[in-house]
This record gives structure tokens, C-alpha cells and sequence, in this order.
């Protein structure tokens, strides 16, 4: 499965290329990035990605969005500074996710809130029909 290489419409740079695992029905949410652009691909496994938008500028400002993600819909999804970001498990196994990320990780560089914060207006359930 191809990841990103440079060349590519979506490339910036590499600061560093990591793998996340979540089990099935968890959450990793929600956090961002102050200067750190995410590449994300689910390379093993099913996850909900879920982007919420709440920079005072943005003509976006407010919007969430779903992305399904996994072997079955491989695509690659850029995800640019400054967007609050968060994944859910919906495999019946462990996932694991690559994250392809714009610069090293720093402590002081990520947000992060509970993934139940009533500041992003998001419910985590699976809606089926």
C-alpha cells in the first residue's frame, strides 16, 4: 500500500513517521496540531476519523467531518494544522494507523481535549441506516 512520497500533491515535508494502534470501540481524540500537518492511512483494521474545524478564520469554522478508513477504503487524508482531529476503532480487531507528520512530535506543540468535551458538538456512536 502506498503511503506518500515526495512528489506527491499532498507532500510538505517528513519530521517523522509513526504508527498508532487503537482497539476496537476505543477512542483517540480529540487533539491538535499547532504546527504539525498529519498524513494519515489506516493500513491494517477499520477507524471513524472525525475532524472538527474551529479556527476563527476558517470558512469552515464548525464543520465536522466523518472519514471512513481502512484496507477496504485506503485513501491517504491530509490533515492541516489548527484542525481538531480523533479516531475511533471500528474493526473487530485492532487497527493501526500511519501517520506520515510534517515535523517531529513536541509535548508543546499538541491540544488535547476529552473525547466527550462538549465544545465539539460530536457523539462517537456508530448510526447505521
Amino acid at each position: 500500500m502506498h503511503a506518500l512520497r515526495r512528489g506527491d500533491p499532498e507532500f510538505e515535508d517528513i519530521g517523522e513517521v509513526y504508527f498508532s494502534c487503537v482497539n476496537p470501540q476505543a477512542i483517540k481524540a480529540w487533539h491538535l496540531h499547532r504546527e504539525m500537518t498529519l498524513h494519515y492511512v489506516c493500513v491494517s483494521g477499520a477507524i471513524k476519523l472525525v475532524l472538527y474545524d474551529d479556527r476563527s478564520d476558517s470558512s469552515t469554522r464548525g464543520h465536522l467531518m466523518e472519514i471512513f478508513l481502512g484496507p477496504d477504503s485506503y485513501q491517504l487524508v491530509k490533515i492541516p494544522h489548527g484542525i481538531w482531529n480523533g479516531f475511533k476503532g471500528v474493526a473487530a480487531a485492532p487497527s493501526i494507523v500511519c501517520n506520515c507528520a510534517s515535523v517531529p512530535h513536541r509535548p508543546d506543540e499538541i491540544v488535547r481535549k476529552d473525547p466527550f468535551s462538549s465544545d465539539i458538538p460530536y457523539d462517537w456512536d456508530i448510526r447505521h441506516g
